[in-house]
């Protein structure tokens, strides 16, 4: 059965007040806010730029969010609800070609690594960048829903006979704490001149075919198809 894209709850807790006239700038401010978060994280992004980046007065910007804080949680929501539904979608496009559930774990996960280390500066701004506990709490609601997303694989390929029993919920976090951590380093700003495309990928290999052999039981060689946009 192909798997509906996971939607992303977002955090608890109080929501910007919209007080505004004219023509509805949410749309323009959030987008522009992900494109300055994309290029340099969210700790140097700073309220003034974002009002000068998309034309706006800072006044106008802080009605619609009165805080940084407010800002970078929607940022979180918006990129993170678009990798999920990304992951989901190819998970769900190999079950309707009958590929295995190896097959699927495997492609799920590396569409999640190969578009993280293709944008880096917003990957390591998700993964691992230190932010607000706010921020921090609207990445752990992506973490759980990409979790989802390969827990449901994880059942499939019990139900199947594919992979061992185990508890599919730990083994989905483990998953997503060993592509999050094992990214860290070639996400980093600071990455060494090692971390050519070549090298990359076969870190990015490397991680999820150590995931792969936890889930299964057994050596999976695990080969990834063409990068997916």
């Amino acid at each position: 059965m192909e798997k509906q894209a996971e939607k992303i709850d977002a955090p608890t807790g109080p929501k910007p007040r919209l007080r505004h006239r004219g023509a509805d700038k949410y749309p323009l401010i959030l987008n522009t806010a992900r494109r300055l978060v994309a290029a340099s994280g969210f700790r140097e992004v700073q309220m003034s730029a974002i009002a000068d980046a998309a034309g706006i007065a800072i006044g106008t910007l802080y009605r619609y969010f009165p805080a940084k804080t407010d800002l970078m949680v929607e940022v979180v929501g918006l990129v993170a609800q678009r990798e999920v539904d990304v992951v989901a979608a190819i998970a769900g496009a190999d079950a309707t070609l009958h590929a295995t559930a190896a097959e699927r774990l495997g492609a799920a996960a590396w569409t999640f690594a190969s578009r993280a280390l293709r944008g880096r500066r917003m990957a390591h701004a998700l993964v691992a960048e230190p932010v607000e506990p706010e921020v921090e709490a609207a990445r752990l609601v992506y973490h759980r829903a990409l979790a989802r997303v390969f827990h449901a694989i994880i059942v499939q390929g019990i139900a199947s006979g594919e992979f061992p029993p185990q508890d599919a919920d730990a083994s989905a976090d483990c998953i997503v704490g060993c592509l999050f951590e094992g990214l860290v380093r070639p996400l980093s700003s600071d990455a060494g001149e090692e971390d050519s495309a070549p090298a990359l990928t076969r870190h990015g290999i490397a991680i999820i075919s150590f995931c792969l052999r936890g889930v299964a039981g057994r050596v999976i060689d695990f080969q990834p198809a063409p990068a997916h946009a």
